[in-house]
């Protein structure tokens, strides 16, 4: 159940991503100030964590180049999404706007790629296409019934 743990981590991290990214645009002046320190935030925890943590274990010389091709890759798509994400508030996306767009699209293109790279034994339960209904009625409500202001 460790994995839960972290993944509310990261649903924490991330929910808190976007209203703070956007003060921090704002208060920078320039969306390309942002995300040079984005940039930088992801080079000190992305970069020399993991550096460090294989340095010591032994773990840095065995990597294989279809793993690192897409784990790259996974790294600029990441990377792709923060820069749309400042690009959408530059041209007047707001936070309670555009980040319900993000986290209630992002789940549902999830289960459609991982079913199209590991395709499921069993034919998707009918369920599923309910929750798709279900998250994007979600987004939109959050969107719509935002506090003003």
């Amino acid at each position: 159940m460790l994995w839960l743990l972290f993944a509310v981590g990261a649903m924490i991290f991330w929910g808190i991503y976007g209203p703070i990214l956007h003060e921090g645009q704002t208060k920078l002046g320039s969306p390309f100030r942002a995300l040079l320190c984005v940039g930088g935030a992801y080079f000190l925890l992305g970069v020399l964590v993991p550096f460090i943590t294989l340095t010591a274990s032994g773990g840095l010389g065995e990597f294989s180049g279809r793993g690192v091709w897409y784990a790259f890759l996974g790294g600029a798509l990441g990377a792709a999404g923060a820069i749309c994400i400042i690009w959408s508030f530059r041209n007047g996306g707001v936070p309670n706007y555009v980040m319900p767009i993000v986290f209630g699209g992002a789940p549902l293109i999830n289960v459609v790629m991982t079913m199209a790279m590991h395709p499921p034994k069993d034919k998707p339960n009918p369920l599923l296409y309910a929750g798709y209904v279900v998250v994007a009625a979600g987004a939109a409500m959050v969107m719509y019934f935002k506090p003003k202001g």
